[in-house]
């Protein structure tokens, strides 16, 4: 049998494992999800051993009938999640995940000793409690003991490879990147910020780009988890930037819409930006897998819940394919504000909330529900809007998720946007990606350039229906304005 290749992906509520051959075809794969721990409201944490054994088990399932043709394996990780580790690895601690925003007293620190605009031009990361190195300084100003005994503060990537057996601890660009303490020019640990808050620089991982071997998997876990001992380990990514490679965004003016729970568009391109629009529209700004280049995304945190919230609270027992069929082809007139949990990115205004305007006696719960994928489609275009004046363009979109399952809701923001849009036929984008990179690490693909020609593949493209997209223009001008009128602070 050919080479095969790993790719693992360890989100925020499930971690999946699949065997791909060096044309994409899916051998095995497995999958299980877990939970996170609110202690505090503030606090989101988890148990990162329990997260180990999960990961050992789904990589077992994927692997349960070729593990031993599997040449190397890669890992596509949740991002700004902190682990103290001692020397073996073993976590000392709950993991704090990024979405922990126990760090405000440090976050304003930050910004107090050293300026949010000298971060953000240094390190493409603007002071907020979801960086990893504010969580870090946390531990430091509150539990002193513990950043005593920590040996390495590690991501999941760092984390992940180290249990699996690499020969040291070695944390990928992506993730090092998105700290807020390693500078963009040089992608290296900034002595400057470190010193700042005199932090020990040995106490972080060694940097390494996307691709890089780290070691072979160690003969127990290779025993315990049935793949080839053989198996080398390769350093992954973060999971917007693995899901981006493994969508083919290896060049600019393509983005990436990963559409589930939150919505996420991504993009890459070849220089910094660091601009002013990047930092006050909360985009930031690191390193990408594709040597390089760097990466950027936008954030709706009600993606796919926008939609969901509506189902269950209206819709009864009806499916989503029976709501969508009964949706009017027409505009809707209808503004829907889908800020549920306030609005994201550029404005990220906690305060904003869920608006319906436009709405008549004439009006159905399938108005309304197409409204919200109207809505939805309206932040997407804001954000693209903001990426061309920060200088970077975007001429077409992949999607990827649950969105990317819906015909007539890819088609509506094929309309709203006037670009097209397609779909993938490997969907499962951060594995890929990962598996991408185990294959560029050991030489069976030259780059990540011959790895996506060799994998990516279009399944489906939806053009703009023009007469429809100047339709929308007009209802994105009105969207607009309720949105500058909402999204005050």
């Amino acid at each position: 049998m050919p080479d095969l290749l790993l790719g693992i992906d360890v989100g925020t509520t499930g971690v999946k494992a699949i065997v791909f051959d060096t044309d994409g075809a899916v051998l095995g794969q497995g999958f299980h999800e877990y939970g996170i721990i609110r202690n505090n409201k503030d606090y989101a944490e988890q148990d990162a051993a329990q997260i180990w054994e999960e990961t050992k088990k789904v990589i077992r399932q994927a692997a349960a009938t070729v593990g031993m043709n599997i040449t190397a394996l890669s890992v596509s990780v949740q991002g700004d999640a902190v682990i103290c580790v001692n020397s073996n690895g073993d976590p000392l601690s709950n993991a704090q995940l990024g979405m922990d925003y126990r760090g405000k007293t440090e976050s304003e620190l930050a910004e107090q000793v050293l300026g949010k605009e000298y971060l953000f031009k240094k390190t493409g990361m603007a002071p907020h409690p979801l960086n990893s190195f504010i969580k870090m300084l946390w531990v430091q100003s509150n539990d002193p003991d513990l950043y005593a005994r920590t040996y390495k503060f590690v991501t999941y990537s760092d984390f992940i490879l180290k249990k699996l057996g690499s020969d040291g601890f070695f944390i990928d660009l992506t993730m090092a990147s998105r700290t807020m303490c390693m500078e963009l020019e040089t992608l290296t640990w900034s002595e400057k910020i470190l010193n700042a808050f005199d932090f020990d620089s040995g106490k972080l991982s060694q940097p390494v780009p996307s691709g890089t071997v780290v070691g072979k998997i160690s003969p127990t876990v290779a025993a315990a988890v049935g793949i080839s001992p053989d198996c080398r380990l390769v350093a992954g990514g973060h999971d917007q930037t693995c899901a981006a490679l493994g969508a083919g965004l290896i060049k600019e003016g393509i983005a990436l819409d990963s559409h589930g729970t939150a919505e996420v568009i991504s993009t890459a391109f070849s220089a910094i930006r660091n601009n002013d629009v990047m930092m006050n529209c909360y985009y930031p700004c690191y390193a990408h897998t594709v040597r390089g280049m760097y990466f950027t995304f936008a954030l709706n945190h009600c993606g796919g819940i926008s939609l969901r919230w509506f189902k269950e609270s209206f819709c009864g027992e009806e499916t989503y394919d029976e709501i969508f069929a009964k949706m009017s082809d027409s505009v809707s007139g209808i503004l829907a504000l889908p800020h549920f949990t306030g609005s994201g990115t550029p404005t990220c205004n906690f305060n904003s909330s869920g608006t319906f305007s436009g709405i008549r006696l004439s009006t159905t719960r399938y108005d309304l529900a197409k409204a919200i994928l109207e809505g939805l489609a309206c932040e997407m275009r804001i954000n693209i809007d903001h990426f061309a004046k920060a200088g970077i363009s975007v001429n077409e979109l992949r999607c990827v998720g649950g969105g990317a399952r819906s015909e007539k809701g890819l088609q509506l923001k094929a309309d709203v946007l006037g670009l097209p849009i397609a779909t993938l036929t490997i969907r499962e984008a951060a594995c890929l990606g990962a598996a991408m990179l185990a294959g560029v690490g050991t030489g069976i693909y030259k780059n990540a350039y011959a790895a996506a020609a060799a994998l990516v593949k279009i399944s489906t493209m939806y053009t703009p229906r023009q007469n429809v997209h100047a339709a929308y223009n007009d209802q994105y001008g009105k969207y607009l304005e309720l949105y500058r009128f909402l999204c005050k602070d």
